[in-house]
């Protein structure tokens, strides 16, 4: 009697082909280890489907067999949500060779495109159209709309357009049963029952596998004003922030939070950055509006409410991009600092986010109480503070002395976690739970929620063979 591996094996070779399933350790490596190194993992094989047919038939064969799945799309996520354990009794589901654009709909303002497609292609696809996918963050180049999808991404753009959600009219989804859920309908009112898009999107591959979607598109900005602005303290940040929205309305894009700490690590580890100052400033946000008209009028109304502020004396002092490449310079100071920080060491990393008028006492109470459990920390805090969510991370400044902190990440994660928690706010804001922070999520969640969530894994997948060990 043939065992289960060469049962499963032949059934993954008749679903995708031979040359599709990887089953090589050198081949598998890249699929079994996160992008931060955090996590290593090793899976049964690497299977590589080209369409939704053969990812129904995978499933299929898996689910007959009793074989874990755990789906993969760019392999860029930061809590080892796609990463296999480390039973080798799984495969890895890859859904890179799914990145076709299915359908383009100029008039509807849609985009249809497989799951496996980069981030940074889906949006130009979108430009070819002459229309804008607002979804952006720093691994756009690599990760895929599908790992955006299961995360529910935010990046750069929620303030005015949304998280991943929110772009999102229908899915396509194989269900762990190897059934294929049709719902890819491009429509912006459809009220009959349940939206049941909204229980994939955000679930990491546990509730079924995403295999494409219906984007929402959006007019092509035509006129651009970016400002780098230095501050006293967050709280300054926020009071510019509800300013800004006042003067300028729903042209305020983006508004990126960063700590002096930030631009250090940045000028010193990434080459030909350099700090648009003439001094260093305690706090700084990068502000972006973007409008519909074309000329200076974008720049002239940015220029004229951070003169407003200044009169105030509710900023520091402020740059304001003359150019495309002034633009792209300050940019990259938010967009490398992730890089700077893991070419400068280990740290403690939080994905957290609390009602936006209440980021300043997040950051205040936590590095309080972190400087006083661990004098020499170092705090370094960024991010989309215009949706109130903070990436704070924490480190020490030597090698040694970092990874011995790092050992300490269960306490310093339950300081940051209890602060956020009595803010109202969430442990995980756009990075997901994976498996960094399965185990946390208990002490956050009330155990009615937990049981929801858990009715809703056991009804659609009944044999826990869908991405098994994250989120619950």
């Amino acid at each position: 009697m043939m065992d289960i591996r060469a049962i499963l094996r032949a059934r993954l070779d008749a679903a995708v082909g031979g040359e599709q399933v990887l089953s090589d350790p050198a081949a598998i490596e890249p699929y079994v280890s996160d992008w931060r190194g955090r996590y290593h993992g090793r899976a049964l094989a690497v299977v590589r489907p080209g369409t939704t047919e053969q990812v129904a038939a995978v499933v299929r064969a898996c689910a007959d067999l009793g074989v874990p799945i755990v789906p993969q799309g760019g392999n860029t996520g930061q809590c080892g949500g796609a990463t296999p354990d480390d039973r080798g009794n799984a495969i890895v589901l890859s859904l890179a060779r799914m990145n076709r654009v299915r359908a383009v709909d100029p008039a509807n303002a849609t985009l249809t495109v497989e799951a496996g497609m980069p981030l940074a292609t889906v949006q130009q696809a979108a430009a070819d159209a002459g229309l804008m996918f607002p979804l952006s963050l720093a691994a756009e180049g690599s990760c895929s709309i599908g790992g955006n999808l299961s995360t529910n991404a935010g990046g750069t753009g929620v303030l005015r357009y949304g998280n991943t959600r929110d772009l999102v009219l229908g899915l396509e989804v194989v269900l762990p049963d190897g059934r294929v859920w049709e719902g890819l309908r491009g429509l912006r009112k459809d009220n009959t029952g349940y939206d049941l898009k909204h229980l994939f999107i955000g679930a990491e591959g546990t509730l079924g596998i995403i295999t494409a979607a219906v984007v929402k598109l959006f007019p092509k900005p035509r006129s651009r004003a970016t400002a780098l602005v230095a501050l006293d303290d967050p709280r300054s940040a926020v009071t510019l922030l509800t300013w800004l929205r006042e003067a300028c309305g729903d042209r305020v894009t983006a508004f990126e939070l960063m700590s002096r700490l930030c631009i250090d690590l940045v000028v010193r580890h990434i080459p030909g950055q350099r700090d648009p100052f003439s001094e260093p400033h305690p706090w700084y946000v990068l502000v972006e509006l973007s409008d519909s008209t074309e000329g200076e009028a974008t720049t002239a109304l940015l220029e004229s409410a951070l003169g407003a502020a200044a009169a105030r004396e509710e900023l520091r002092d402020a740059v304001i991009a003359a150019s495309e490449a002034q633009r792209t310079a300050l940019w990259q100071l938010r967009e490398n600092i992730p890089e700077s920080q893991k070419v400068d060491g280990v740290s403690i990393k939080h994905d957290v986010s609390v009602p936006v008028s209440r980021v300043p006492e997040m950051i205040a109470q936590a590095s309080a109480q972190l400087a006083e459990r661990f004098p020499d920390v170092r705090i370094l805090a960024f991010g989309h503070v215009g949706d109130g969510n903070v990436h704070y991370n924490c480190s020490k400044a030597a090698e040694q002395d970092a990874r011995a902190f790092f050992a300490q990440s269960h306490e310093v994660n339950t300081i940051v976690y209890d602060v956020v928690a009595a803010l109202g706010g969430s442990i995980s804001a756009e990075h997901g739970l994976g498996v960094l922070k399965r185990d946390e999520i208990k002490r956050y969640k009330s155990e009615l929620e937990l049981d929801l969530m858990r009715t809703v894994k056991r009804a659609l997948d009944p044999n826990g063979i869908m991405n098994p060990g994250k989120v619950l």
